[in-house]
């Protein structure tokens, strides 16, 4: 892509400042270029007006700035304070926060901030940004002292294509997108819409921009229709430029795989592995086995064993099957579909662990104590046969006491024991303490013509439980022995919460009478206890959420910095190589360390292994934000046919704009606009998660229980539109009156004070 040009009129430089003349102390300089946002030498000599050895003393000066961190390179030669971001710059939208805005990074620098993008110029730019957009954008800090970026103009292709839908009426053509966000249509030419349906869902491109009205356009692909039941799903994969099939030369490359031998594995068709996952699942990675430790030093203990199918053996480095998993970065799964990163041929065949059938492993034997803790591991490059194909629900049944036909022969021998050493592993987790907040998450039931016919909560089963802990303690494994054997490789780190996240959620505690110490260190521990104290009173659910939203995004990086949510020092991920590149990168780290093939790690994989973790981290965030898109559309069709109805629910986001539903019978999400709130002004107290109302003093906080109405749903956008029913919480004497503030607050929509005329507040539903 072409670097970006930045407008003459939005460039900031040290020309603008006017400084003491003379050569700076440090804090002078530091000031200097903080109020410059970026500059170069040559510019800080000039603005000082130094000539001769104070230019070199300067040079020095800068120089040790920028070896003490204090200083940050901007292009080539320029210079800005370290951490601090440009008047202007290039960023990708990255990802969407809890309230549903926008966040943007740049795309040059590590260690620049997320930056929320301000909602009021998505108009102005050709329709609204998605993620995965690339903007030009300026950085302005805002009275409240929070910075937010402001859309100059959009880069690249995203900039010019849209997909929507085709609606023809009164002579005209338009494609109107499926984006909710965005207010912008094409016209097309008629003569281009011959072949065109009302209601086809196209991908265009803008023509031609003109002054007054929508913009022309041309299509460049019918993608399908919008009343197709799975539409939803194909619009979220256009949308957000998910990779769909493979070349030809991928194809050929996993039908040309064969089967595997013995020749350089470790036998262990006779250890009695099983797979445990989801009923409809298609691929099988992982497989499970545990037995009492015979070693009499380890009195108590367990051996468990954890393969993974050995992804690496068919998948080779510089290979079109490797070029195109790295391009997607991992699976991504709709409700009525999977878009794999391996053909069918290895990710449902040669590489899942199908029962009774002999398969290539990667394995891990660990050896945990009494207490719980590991005290050993070793891997092995293996040939497995999987002694039974189980779902969570059958296994859960069969240790509840009620077996079937397959799992009671299996119940003594494999179950079991597999239970038991889950239990002594659970005293490690328990010591451990990792982060314990609980989320619901939704299944959506199709039928075969790809309708919704349920939405239901998805069972959290000790199962489940039982495979997340063993396939932890794999990838831990993974990480120390990589890091032992001083092999590079892509962590799975997790930050610790922010400073100022953890200030904010001590703020929002106090709002609701829990005391929180602002200079407390964050610990997974005391954020459990803060759960745990809250779980059975009136604050739970509300606490659950800010608590979530305290903590950060779980990345790949080949630096590691930990993974805080599960509290440990180092974690990779080594379990599931068919879905996720990060796991086949770390297979091939391990067969290069431990000497077990020669089709490990390459020279050229580690000289790229940065660039990977960055771009796999990409491709997740991207398939998550798709998978999210199409889930909120299947929802929407559900719903389409209850416009009308009551449902109950709770606030689960808080924003100037409205108040985020959450519906408990789907768990769909939907938004109240603040302007239907009723008939006086709202602010957004961002302390306390609330809109309140500036007159009455009346809350709309985050975590309320209540009615609304659903007026609006778009299966197209996915979007919900709800009626609030219930009547908001009434003044909190004890808490402080918020400021309005830049934040915005409600339209006027109903009468002055003084009875003067206004639009009258809309009717309401039924009041419970």
């Amino acid at each position: 892509m072409a670097k970006a040009r930045i407008p003459k009129s939005a460039r900031f430089t040290a020309k603008s400042v006017r400084p003491p003349q003379g050569l700076p102390d440090r804090e002078t300089l530091l000031k200097f270029i903080r109020e410059a946002g970026e500059t170069d030498k040559a510019d800080m000599a000039k603005a000082f007006g130094l000539k001769g050895n104070d230019r070199r003393a300067l040079r020095d000066m800068v120089k040790q700035l920028e070896a003490e961190g204090a200083l940050g390179k901007r292009g080539r030669k320029g210079f800005s304070e370290a951490g601090a971001l440009p008047p202007v710059g290039v960023v990708d939208v990255v990802e969407r926060d809890p309230d549903g805005e926008l966040l943007v990074k740049l795309t040059k620098g590590e260690d620049a901030p997320l930056v929320r993008l301000a909602p009021d110029r998505a108009g102005a730019i050709g329709g609204a940004p998605g993620l995965g957009d690339r903007l030009l954008v300026r950085f302005e800090t805002l009275e409240n002292g929070e910075t937010e970026a402001r859309v100059i103009k959009r880069l690249g292709q995203s900039a010019h294509r849209i997909l929507g839908v085709v609606r023809k009426a009164n002579k005209q053509v338009r494609v109107e997108p499926v984006d909710r966000r965005s207010k912008e249509s094409l016209t097309l030419v008629p003569a281009e819409a011959a072949n065109l349906s009302d209601g086809d869902l196209v991908l265009a491109q803008v023509t031609a921009e003109v002054r007054y009205g929508p913009k022309r356009g041309k299509v460049l692909e019918i993608v399908g229709r919008e009343d197709q039941p799975r539409a939803a799903s194909l619009i979220a994969i256009h949308s957000h430029g998910i990779p769909t099939g493979f070349t030809q030369d991928a194809e050929a490359e996993a039908e040309a795989a064969q089967e595997p031998s013995l020749k350089g594995r470790e036998d262990l068709r006779a250890v009695p592995l099983i797979t445990i996952d989801p009923p409809d699942a298609r691929d099988h990675d992982d497989a499970v086995y545990a037995e009492p430790d015979a070693d009499p030093k380890n009195e108590g203990g367990w051996v468990v064993w954890v393969a993974i199918a050995d992804v690496a053996a068919y998948v080779r480095p510089g290979s079109a099957l490797d070029r195109e998993a790295r391009d997607k970065g991992n699976s991504t799964y709709f409700p009525d579909r999977v878009e794999p990163m391996l053909p069918e041929r290895l990710s449902a065949g040669l590489c899942s662990l199908r029962q009774g059938e002999n398969r290539a492993c990667m394995a891990v034997r660990m050896v945990f104590g009494a207490d719980g803790r590991k005290r050993s591991h070793r891997f092995v490059r293996g040939l497995m046969r999987s002694a039974a194909k189980l779902s969570y629900e059958q296994a859960q049944r069969a240790i509840d006491g009620f077996p079937d036909d397959q799992t009671n022969p299996l119940l003594a021998p494999i179950l079991k024991p597999l239970w038991a050493a889950y239990e002594t592993m659970l005293k490690g987790r328990k010591a451990r303490s990792p982060l314990a907040i609980e989320s619901q998450e939704r299944k959506i039931v199709l039928n075969a013509e790809g309708e919704v016919t349920s939405i239901t909560p998805r069972a959290s089963l000790e199962a489940h439980k039982l495979i997340e802990e063993m396939m932890v303690q794999a990838n831990v494994c993974a990480a120390e022995t990589l890091e032992q054997k001083k092999s590079p490789l892509i962590y799975r780190v997790h930050d610790a919460p922010s400073q100022e996240k953890v200030q904010s959620l001590a703020e929002f505690l106090q709002t609701v009478g829990i005391a929180w110490n602002k200079g407390e260190a964050p610990r997974t521990d005391r954020f459990n206890k803060l759960l745990g104290e809250t779980r059975d009173g009136p604050h739970a659910e509300i606490v659950n959420e800010v608590v979530l939203r305290t903590q950060m995004q779980a990345i790949y990086s080949t630096e590691n910095i930990g993974h805080f949510g599960l509290n440990l020092d180092r974690y990779a991920h080594f379990t599931s190589p068919i879905r996720r590149y990060a796991d086949l990168v770390v297979h091939r780290a391990l067969i290069r360390a431990l000497g077990l093939g020669d089709d490990g790690l390459t020279d050229r994989d580690i000289a790229q292994m940065k660039d990977t973790a960055e771009r796999i981290t990409g491709t997740e965030r991207r398939s998550m934000a798709a998978e999210r898109d199409a889930t909120d559309r299947y929802v929407a069709a559900f719903l389409s046919d209850r416009v009308g109805a009551e449902f109950a629910g709770r606030i689960t986001g808080v924003t100037r704009f409205g108040l985020f539903i959450r519906l408990d019978e789907t768990g769909a999400d939907g938004l109240v606009p603040v302007s239907t709130l009723g008939g006086e002004f709202f602010v957004h107290d961002d302390k306390a998660h609330a809109l309140v109302g500036e007159r009455t003093g009346r809350r709309w906080p985050l975590g309320m229980r209540v009615q609304v109405e659903l007026k609006e749903a778009t299966p197209i956008t996915g979007g919900l539109l709800f009626e609030m029913i219930s009547d908001p919480l009434p003044v909190d004497r004890a808490a402080p009156r918020p400021r309005l503030g830049v934040r915005g607050r409600a339209p006027f929509t109903g009468p002055k004070r003084g009875g003067g005329a206004g639009k009258a507040p809309p009717k309401r539903g039924k009041r419970r």
